[in-house]
């Protein structure tokens, strides 16, 4: 446990007046998991003034509970600190919680055509001009496996309007016909820097754009309006508070976005601690000064200075990609050795290396060097994407030139996704005290694992994707954070996957059984993941991810207790309860 002076000192000054003046509130019969250095469960918890001021038992709890303390019986459920969700993109899930949706499903051609027909239909207002933006495409799960959707699959539809389909990934969209001619997709346009615009053998556009080739749509779409934004944060917030999220980082923003979240604030409607990380990007011609420099200037603007009881805005962060994802069809994550082809028939299969491992590295060695460096000397944490072994390993290679100056030693990078290491890198995560930050609900058997992964890795690849318990075993620190909206924001679903290593109940028998021969990771270490842990990667854990007098009461109840219920139904958990600085944000009819 890492406690400032100031933290201490504060502590020990609440502890010693604990007795002088009563609670506001007092929560009492319960089971309390503090995640405090000892994990300890204790009976009893007091607030006053949005901080804790009590942890113990019920018995010592009596002599600050007054008679105008709100007194909570827990009737032995289970209190524990508010989740902190390391790796989202809020903006986006609340925005796409207002589009046409595919909702992550397994859908046939027919389906998936047959469900933007719908949104179609519905939308008599626009025009053939104005572009359909469909979400939450699950591409990996197409049915059958390995079917193909081109722009075809969506000239099928009755519109005149360009369409695009964007892929939960973030790394993928589809455009029909119109959407390729709308944005200038030609014979002879050049695949943009970390990006591929997908041809067919003729060399013509098959409508797949993947990774930077988006921004040739995407930079065409209509922005958000202020309400829209404003209404999207709302959203975001909303799905949250139930989820017993307390604080987030946004780890990809803009201005827009921010904006929007500064307005709540000013109405006093923030309801969860706001971090955000600002993207680094060298495509288009910035340096790494100047765009250190911007990031600068947004944290001029956005930045709400230190933490306080109530919600605030933090700008403390950059976001840097090193790849994109490992999986078919994109195969955009860096990797060491070759992805695998099929040399032979689907009959007679015979998986031999193929002819590329990925991209280059969307940073150089040089760039990333240069640009870590900037980052140190502005004091800004970095927060990198990585999907494959090589990504990882070049990423890891910067990070240990970086903690040999004064400046690289404070830094405290985040590497984001991990979903394949080399063994060999397991264990410099915790020798330059790097923070993985994974998304759990990923290490389950699904399309996107099985289908679309398995036999492009080989077995002993495959053996070692989604390595949490792998990087656990060798000290690392382990972080959560759900990508939403690649996935629902479903977190207790994913702490469920995080522990079992298996897919929901009616996935169906394709996806029965583990992912893999890798262990799940112990109930305490999920939970130390996406509260304390997570505090750290944020600079906050000397004022949340744990229950302890001083800090702040970011806290939860749960209907059911998440170390005594069967692995399998840590998945139907549901919150009670969701305080943020000592104040209810969410209540569920089951707590009153």
């Amino acid at each position: 446990m890492i406690r400032t002076g100031l933290f201490a000192a504060l502590a020990l000054s609440l502890t010693a007046h604990a007795a002088d003046k009563p609670a506001d509130t007092v929560y009492r019969n319960g089971y309390i998991y503090t995640v405090d250095a000892k994990d300890s469960v204790q009976q009893a918890l007091a607030v006053r003034g949005g901080r804790i001021v009590y942890v113990g038992d019920d018995e010592g709890v009596k002599a600050i509970t007054g008679k105008k303390t709100e007194v909570i019986d827990l009737q032995g459920r289970m209190l524990m600190p508010g989740l902190i969700d390391g790796h989202m993109h809020p903006q986006s899930g609340g925005s796409r919680l207002l589009n046409c949706s595919l909702n992550y499903e397994a859908l046939t051609v027919a389906q998936f055509q047959s469900r933007i027909q719908a949104c179609i239909d519905k939308d008599k207002k626009s025009g053939p001009e104005r572009w359909l933006i469909v979400v939450n495409w699950f591409q990996q799960g197409m049915l059958p496996d390995g079917v193909e959707t081109t722009a075809a699959t969506l000239d099928a539809l009755k519109t005149e309007r360009p369409i695009i389909v964007r892929s939960s990934f973030g790394h993928s969209a589809l455009l029909n016909s119109k959407g390729i001619k709308v944005a200038k997709i030609e014979r002879d346009t050049q695949d943009p820097a970390g990006g591929k615009i997908t041809r067919d053998d003729k060399g013509n556009a098959t409508g797949l754009l993947e990774d930077a080739a988006q921004d040739l749509a995407m930079n065409l779409l209509p922005p958000l309006t202020v309400a829209e934004n404003l209404a999207a944060s709302k959203a975001a917030l909303a799905a949250m508070r139930q989820q017993g999220i307390t604080t987030f980082l946004d780890a990809y923003t803009d201005p827009e976005t921010m904006t929007a979240f500064a307005d709540l604030h000013k109405q006093g409607k923030l309801t969860a601690r706001a971090h955000f990380a600002v993207l680094i990007d060298l495509d288009k011609g910035a340096t790494p000064q100047s765009a250190v420099a911007e990031l600068l200037k947004q944290q001029k603007q956005f930045d709400q200075g230190p933490t306080k009881v109530a919600p605030s805005m933090q700008v403390r962060h950059a976001k840097l990609f090193m790849d994109g994802v490992i999986s078919a069809p994109a195969f955009t994550g860096a990797m060491i050795d070759p992805y695998l082809v099929n040399k032979g028939t689907t009959e007679k299969p015979n998986w031999q290396p193929g002819p590329h491992n990925g991209p280059a590295s969307y940073f150089s060695a040089e760039s990333l060097r240069a640009t870590l460096t900037e980052l140190a000397h502005a004091r800004i944490d970095p927060h990198i994407h990585v999907d494959g072994d090589r990504a990882v390993r070049e990423s890891l290679d910067a990070i240990a030139d970086l903690r040999t100056t004064a400046e690289g030693k404070r830094v405290r990078p985040a590497l984001a996704h991990d979903e394949i290491v080399a063994p060999a890198d397991y264990a410099r995560f915790a020798q330059l005290d790097v923070t993985p930050v994974l998304s759990f609900q990923w290490a389950k058997p699904a399309p996107d694992t099985v289908g679309a992964l398995k036999d492009f890795m080989g077995p002993q690849r495959y053996a070692l994707v989604e390595p949490q318990a792998l990087l656990l075993n060798a000290g690392a620190r382990i972080a959560y954070g759900s990508d939403w909206p690649v996935d629902p924001l479903d977190e207790w679903f994913a702490l469920k996957v995080g522990v079992t290593r298996t897919a929901a109940p009616d996935a169906g028998k394709e996806y029965a059984g583990t992912l893999t021969a890798q262990p799940g990771l112990p109930r305490a270490a999920v939970l130390r993941a996406i509260t304390l842990n997570a505090a750290y990667t944020l600079r906050q854990e000397t004022q949340t991810g744990s229950l302890e007098v001083g800090k702040l009461a970011d806290l939860i109840v749960l209907d059911r207790n998440f170390f005594t219920i069967p692995a399998e139904d840590i998945a139907n958990i549901k919150v009670l309860q969701t305080v943020v600085g000592g104040k209810i944000v969410y209540q569920s009819k089951g707590m009153r």
